[in-house]
């Protein structure tokens, strides 16, 4: 397997696949094409045999010195479990502290059960929100009414 920075092109193979990889959820306007055209020094993208089988969008945070943000990634859902997701997180890492970025940011719905456990599996804390639900901080409305979201926060060091 290949790993490689996203380019605009991207863009055009991946957004059909997000609704298909999310098992039907509609994710898709989550991830612009804007994404892969100003944020391609921080996003990635797994190949194998020239098939992308993975890939992560995360950015330098323009507002925080310190923190980077990442905003999407998926794993094709028969290569789940192979270490494709820890592996762009890595990458991810490694780019981060070359900016000298310390803090790696990310969101999840509460209903997205795999991501809150991957993340706490890979050593992100889940910010204390101002509402708890089935054992886990939510931050009511985060997104609009109705829209809470879990926030995490993982230290580099460094």
């Amino acid at each position: 397997m290949e790993i490689r920075t996203v380019t605009s092109s991207d863009y055009n193979v991946i957004s059909p696949l997000i609704n298909e990889w999310w098992g039907g959820r509609q994710m898709s306007d989550m991830l612009p094409k804007l994404f892969f055209i100003h944020f391609n020094n921080t996003s990635f993208i797994v190949e194998k045999n020239g098939e992308i089988v993975g890939f992560l969008i995360g950015f330098l945070s323009q507002s925080h010195c310190d923190e980077a943000y990442i905003h999407f990634v998926g794993v094709h859902p028969d290569y789940r479990k192979a270490g494709i997701g820890k592996q762009l997180y890595h990458e991810f890492f490694k780019v981060v502290k070359e900016f000298d970025r310390n803090i790696v940011r990310a969101v999840t719905s509460p209903v997205n059960k795999v991501s809150m456990a991957y993340h706490s599996n890979i050593g992100f804390e889940i910010e204390k929100g101002d509402i708890e639900v089935n054992g886990v901080s939510i931050h009511s409305n985060y997104d609009g009414t109705n829209q809470g979201r879990v926030l995490f926060k993982k230290h580099l060091g460094g």
